[in-house]
């Protein structure tokens, strides 16, 4: 089995693949302030609630965007498996070509042209992302990065209205029922969900008239089912693109 691990901004994503499906996923806090001591017990605790049997994972692969967190993370992988895992840069093998690949992308954006690519080797795809932040990655049928557009996530934006105003509420995200919002939860909504389905359509054309190409484009993080009705031009929804982006990769390097 593969250990994939996937530390991001808000959550760190276990998920375990036994070489036909994702078998086991779990979502932690990414939390700098814990020790690497709280992780562990964290983790194990996670494994053992689901009696995975450790000896069974054979490789461990880890793609991070929070390199505090980075080391803390290694060393649990060497203490609960004995095992070391393979961390995600520039120079593992990806099925990109790598001098096509912006010195400051992230490993996750990686992870997610790595995966686009091979869905569709044939086309020019963008990924769209919708985590902490925003992320679009576009990569076309030779494997070339060809540019990342990031935004603040739908949820971070929500924080920020939160946070920096006196009235505006905390509110859950869905789609409301028109534009013309009466309450501030509904107008947040409004704002926020048909806003930004028109921001993703804007930025997809306008990488359509910068290549000239047609994009398949894949959507995938935590809102992408939610926003998705909002926004034809997507052409896939893939809650674990990520994730099998890190298989990928795992397959290309073990």
């Amino acid at each position: 089995m593969l250990l994939c691990i996937d530390i991001g901004n808000t959550n760190i994503v276990l998920a375990v693949h036994d070489g036909t499906s994702w078998v086991h996923t779990w979502r932690v806090y990414s939390d700098e302030r814990k020790t690497g001591d709280e992780y562990y017990v964290i983790f194990r605790s996670l494994f053992e609630s689901e009696k995975l049997d450790v000896s069974g994972i054979e490789n461990v692969i880890i793609s991070s965007v929070v390199p505090n967190l980075t080391l803390s993370i290694q060393k649990n992988v060497k203490r609960l498996f004995n095992k070391e895992a393979l961390l995600v840069t520039h120079d593992v093998k990806s099925g990109l070509v790598r001098s096509s690949i912006p010195e400051e992308l992230g490993s996750d954006l990686m992870c997610n042209l790595a995966y686009a690519h091979y869905l569709k080797p044939d086309k020019t795809v963008m990924t769209v992302d919708f985590g902490t932040a925003l992320t679009f990655s576009t990569v076309n049928g030779k494997g070339e990065v060809l540019g990342v557009a990031i935004v603040p996530g739908l949820v971070t934006s929500v924080h920020a209205l939160f946070g920096a105003t006196a009235q505006l509420p905390q509110v859950d995200l869905h789609i409301p029922s028109t534009a013309l919002g009466r309450s501030s939860e509904d107008s947040i909504r409004a704002g926020i969900m048909y806003g930004y389905a028109g921001l993703v359509s804007s930025i997809v054309g306008r990488s359509e008239k910068e290549t000239g190409e047609h994009l398949f484009v894949i959507a995938t993080g935590g809102l992408s089912k939610t926003i998705s009705p909002l926004i034809p031009r997507i052409d896939m929804l893939d809650k674990f693109h990520t994730l099998n982006g890190l298989r990928l990769i795992a397959s290309l390097n073990f």
